[in-house]
């Protein structure tokens, strides 16, 4: 049995994927290996390249010399979560356009719809803010509604992803907070322009075209 001497010890740190534990790992000198790990300044690596080549193939001709950094091997141990994180941020984006475009068109055609009522709250004495309040409460409604019907799915999904990993994080209640506040903003700043200009309309106008 072939026996060390400890020379140090170091910090425990995970070696590979995040979706595996932190394992024992042991570092030791061997002279009969076939990899060599160099470390090297940060800045003009080809220029460290070019002199590690040459005194590789000086006292190894035999032996092709092949190289890799560290660095880039542990990028590619996360490149698919990152790439899956930026595909799902492209689609964030996109879905809240189309969702942003359609909140726009059917407030459009819901005070076209409601022109006659709004020129009778009008006449009667309603505020332009009531009018826009009134408007702007029913697509709050709905995406109210429909934000408490994806809290289970988003959360059951999220779970699945998280449980591939070793080390995960709790799910807590912040973040579908932040997503609702989120989603009534958008919704506001949406609908608040045809609903104000509802609202400001001349309310003789409406009743003569109705």
């Amino acid at each position: 049995r072939t026996r060390y001497e400890v020379i140090g010890v170091v910090r425990n740190f995970n070696f590979e994927t995040l979706k595996n534990e932190v394992r024992p790992m042991a570092m030791y000198l061997n002279t009969r290996g076939s990899y060599l790990a160099v470390r090297i300044k940060p800045g003009h690596p080809q220029a460290v390249l070019a002199s590690i080549q040459e005194i590789w193939t000086d006292q190894a001709p035999w032996a092709p010399f092949e190289y890799e950094f560290l660095a880039e091997k542990y990028e590619q141990m996360f490149d698919k979560e990152q790439r899956l994180g930026f595909v799902f941020t492209v689609f964030t984006v996109l879905a809240i356009i189309v969702a942003c475009l359609g909140l726009f068109g059917l407030a459009a055609y819901t005070a076209e719809q409601r022109t006659k009522e709004i020129g009778i709250r009008k006449t009667m004495g309603a505020s332009t803010a009531s009018v826009v309040g009134m408007l702007t409460a029913e697509f709050t409604r709905l995406v109210v509604i429909s934000f408490i019907i994806s809290i289970p799915v988003s959360w059951f999904f999220m779970n699945e992803w998280l449980k591939a990993f070793a080390y995960k994080t709790n799910i807590g209640i912040w973040p579908f907070a932040v997503a609702g506040l989120a989603a009534i903003l958008i919704t506001w700043l949406t609908v608040s322009y045809q609903s104000i200009r509802a609202a400001k309309a001349n309310p003789v106008n409406s009743l003569r075209n109705e």
